[in-house]
């Protein structure tokens, strides 16, 4: 038996580890400490050397990239099963919105970073992909008559996001014990109806986009 053979695949394994370990890591420290986070630590998180980070991606730019493509993929998937899965319409929006903390949606901040390229093809497809989705699962919730009628989809992400990520810079190691408890809280502020009127107008995606 030709040796190589049994080596190469190994090594492509091995390499497809590493990048996911990096992508990993990448995706909790940007939700611990925001789009700034040194690369080294990035290494460091993911148990690989500085020059494996580099030897996958050239820049912290494509590394940001590549976060963002993987974090929105796996926000689409937990939003389509439960439209899939949850008959009740509030049911399919709760299940999105601790879904998506549990996929560290906080990591998508880095959008907002001036160095991220917004206009990348493969991060409009991702997000306008999504934007229909979540637009679609609070629609049903609006027309069941179960979500109050002055939130959009920008309203909801900020509050996902702000609720999913510890204090800054203090990486807070128990937070995860609180995400889950306040985002039913702030979920049940979202059922109709409305005990209060909120100030100012629903946020949009696009609104959104141009914070």
């Amino acid at each position: 038996m030709d040796r190589k053979c049994c080596v190469i695949p190994r090594l492509r394994a091995d390499a497809s580890r590493n990048r996911d370990r990096i992508v990993a890591a990448a995706r909790e420290l940007l939700v611990e400490y925001g789009a700034e986070v040194p690369l080294d630590e990035v290494a460091r998180r993911a148990g690989v050397g500085n020059a494996t980070v580099y030897r996958h991606f050239a820049d912290r730019g494509e590394l940001m990239l590549q976060v963002t493509l993987s974090v929105m993929e796996r926000i689409q998937e937990q939003a389509d099963t439960a439209v899939a899965e949850e008959p009740d319409a509030f049911q399919a929006l709760r299940r999105f919105v601790l879904g998506a903390a549990e996929e560290r949606i906080g990591a998508l901040c880095s959008m907002l970073s001036d160095a991220f390229n917004r206009a990348h093809p493969e991060v409009v497809e991702s997000r306008n992909r999504l934007e229909r989705t979540t637009e679609d699962i609070l629609d049903r919730a609006r027309r069941s008559g179960q979500l109050r009628a002055d939130v959009a989809v920008g309203d909801l992400m900020v509050a996902i996001t702000q609720l999913s990520r510890p204090l800054p810079g203090t990486a807070c190691a128990n937070a995860d014990r609180f995400v889950h408890r306040h985002l039913l809280i702030f979920l049940d502020g979202l059922q109709a109806p409305a005990r209060s009127e909120l100030p100012g107008t629903a946020v949009t995606f696009q609104e959104l986009q141009r914070v």
